[in-house]
């Protein structure tokens, strides 16, 4: 019972599943109060923008998913 839960929880937080988030969230909300890397729940750099619009902050690509694209 306790393997198969274990298992369970592995197969969940698989590597695939992270990277299929990654590659949803493209870019990152980023100014003074964002911390690094910033708010990076953004698909789309016009939708990025959009958010920035108005404040002092800025749109740039999210770390994790340039990284991933690099392999």
């Amino acid at each position: 019972m306790a393997a198969s839960l274990a298992m369970l929880v592995v197969l969940f937080f698989s590597v695939p599943a992270q990277a299929q988030a990654v590659a949803t969230d493209r870019y990152c909300l980023r100014g003074r109060h964002a911390g690094f890397p910033g708010n990076c729940q953004f698909a789309t750099r016009q939708q990025c923008l959009a958010a920035a619009s108005g404040t002092n902050a800025y749109c740039g690509i999210n770390p994790r998913y340039a990284s991933s694209r690099r392999r």
